[in-house]
């Protein structure tokens, strides 16, 4: 048997140790997720925690169940059993979900995994029981499982809904000091060397661990939480701008787990400060309150003359750029059209389609899902007792994953031109609208532009979160370099086949790619070097005279054009 590395060998993570020991204590807690860098104990630790949980009635070992990406529902869930089908009996073959009943099921990069199987994961994880109706069969089974979730945020989020869904969330981090750096190194390599030696040089704080586990799992029961805390619970919450009920429950849980793991029957208010960060931290939502903008920089000391552009700027600010304001977002009556995408797999020779992860009963299926199509005729044909017949009410239809999502590039005129609250405020709720529509899978990424250059606020990203608090966080004020920002959204795009441009802009620009050019000449030409990407440009130009130039710049785009439509004030 492979030897594990002890949970209470893992070093300097704290807050990791505690939210698994919480878990272990009361799985209704509804699960973990662990969010960080590779390489910060992730895995190890949730493998560590299956071994310190009692073992199953049988006296057998509680089981790790590692899930792989590629599982299909019927892998996951159960299905039916094809061998008892062709004997004439209706029974369960039992998925990863029966194998992980009273151990650990653990999903690595559970951000990848598709929605369906992320919410049915976490039904089961809170409910503690697995129901299977497929197929004509219908089933339960115990699924007393501690569900463990990690990824790496720089691969993509979750959506907020399973957020909220998961009970506690760490988000853990390599350590920055020395000391501890390498105290995890040489206890890395001490492992390795001699993993009997080194488990059984832990042997005794493992063995204390479980314990602690156990008799708090005996205790859990009899933990009362006084009703006054109840309010403490519901201010936790309200200030953190959680909406969602659940927080509160998970608080309630969590709180009492924590009495138990310290040997107490009653629940403190300091328990439910401790516990709070890992309830609340992955459903605060980022746009309550929106950031404050950044202090002006310092000025320039007269005396010394500048040897050199600023790195960002092509020419120096003028005095009478627009001081910088922030803009709440505003509604807008119509919507955007993103400009079509090319089609996955177009000229490439490749499939647009993704693997299988479900099929739904389809009588005019054009494509079969063999397997499932055989077991629903077993199953109609062993209910009768006949002979097995195939008949279009058998026919099951694939239904696949989405293999890529949509990637859009938001290129935002932010200048002193844009800064009025109608304007600014438009284009921002226009992205945050498009950004609602996105799916789980969709890229975005933002550029924005005033002053002297152009700034990528945001590179893509699956995370709407992070998206929209760069959005609303943006500054308005100063000049309008859109070449600059035409020349960075070239390299933005570079090896981003298929990606689609949004373009706010009134067109006016003013602030040349080198000192004496001129600013429009290069505006046109850095957008002929667009040419070919999707993009829409939205026209945000206003007032009596009006100089057109956003429809001109779609115009050496090839792109789509719009104009903004601001809601009216007042």
């Amino acid at each position: 048997m492979t030897a594990l590395y002890p949970l209470s060998a893992v070093a300097h993570q704290p807050a990791l140790r505690m939210a698994l020991s919480l878990l272990a204590v009361s799985p209704d807690i509804g699960g973990v997720l662990i969010r960080g860098d590779r390489g910060a104990a992730k895995s190890t630790a949730a493998r560590g925690l299956a071994a310190l949980l009692p073992s199953r009635p049988d006296g057998t070992p509680a089981p790790f169940v590692n899930l792989p990406l590629g599982a299909t529902e019927d892998r996951v869930v159960g299905t039916l059993d094809l061998d008892a089908a062709l004997k004439g009996e209706v029974r369960l073959k039992p998925g990863l979900i029966a194998g992980a009943d009273g151990g650990v099921l653990y999903i690595d990069e559970v951000n990848l995994l598709a929605d369906h199987l992320v919410d049915v994961l976490l039904d089961v994880a809170a409910m503690g029981v697995n129901r299977v109706q497929r197929d004509g069969l219908s089933a339960e089974h115990s699924a007393r499982l501690a569900l463990v979730g990690s990824m790496n945020p720089e691969e993509g989020g979750l959506r907020p809904q399973f957020l909220d869904r998961f009970g506690l969330c760490v988000d853990v981090q390599a350590p920055t000091g020395y000391g501890e750096r390498a105290e995890i190194v040489r206890r890395r390599m001490a492992f390795e060397a001699d993993p009997a030696a080194f488990t059984a040089r832990w042997q005794a704080e493992e063995a204390m661990l479980t314990a602690r586990l156990s008799a708090a799992r005996d205790r859990l029961p009899q933990v009362a939480l006084p009703d006054a805390l109840l309010d403490t619970i519901a201010a936790l919450s309200a200030e953190a701008g959680v909406r969602s009920l659940r927080a509160d429950l998970v608080l309630y849980r969590a709180a009492r787990a924590l009495a138990a793991l310290e040997g107490r029957r009653e629940v403190r208010e300091e328990d439910l400060h401790r516990v709070a960060p890992l309830v609340l931290t992955h459903r605060r939502d980022p746009r309550l309150p929106p950031p404050p903008p950044p202090p002006p920089a310092p000025p320039q000391e007269p005396s010394t003359p500048p040897t050199e552009a600023p790195q960002e700027a092509s020419a120096p600010p003028s005095p009478q750029d627009d001081p910088e304001e922030v803009f709440a977002p505003a509604a807008n009556p119509a919507p955007l059209a993103l400009p079509a995408a090319p089609t996955p797999g177009a000229g490439g020779g490749g499939s647009a389609q993704g693997r299988t992860v479900r099929t739904v009963p389809d009588p005019q299926a054009v494509t079969l899902a063999v397997p499932a199509t055989l077991r629903a005729a077993l199953t109609r044909t062993g209910a009768s007792g006949g002979p097995m017949t195939l008949t279009r009410e058998d026919f099951r239809a694939p239904v696949r994953e989405e293999v890529t999502g949509r990637r859009v590039l938001f290129v935002a005129d932010a200048s002193g031109s844009m800064g009025t609250r109608e304007r600014m405020g438009a284009v921002k709720g226009a992205v945050l609208d498009v950004l609602r529509e996105q799916g789980r899978r969709d890229r975005v990424a933002l550029v924005t532009f005033r002053g002297a250059g152009a700034t990528l606020a945001l590179d893509f990203t699956t995370d709407a979160a992070a998206a929209e608090a760069a959005i609303t966080a943006a500054p308005t004020g100063g000049r309008t370099p859109l070449a600059h920002a035409l020349t960075l959204a070239a390299q933005v795009l570079t090896g981003e086949q298929g990606a689609q441009l949004v373009l706010f802009t009134d067109g006016r620009a003013n602030v040349p790619l080198t000192p004496g050019g001129e600013a429009w000449a290069d505006a046109l030409g850095a957008a002929r070097g667009l040419r070919g990407i999707p993009t829409l440009v939205v026209d945000t130009e206003t007032g009596h005279v009006r100089l057109n130039r956003a429809a001109q710049l779609a115009g050496v785009m090839g792109a789509e054009w719009t104009a903004l439509s601001p809601a009216p004030a007042g």
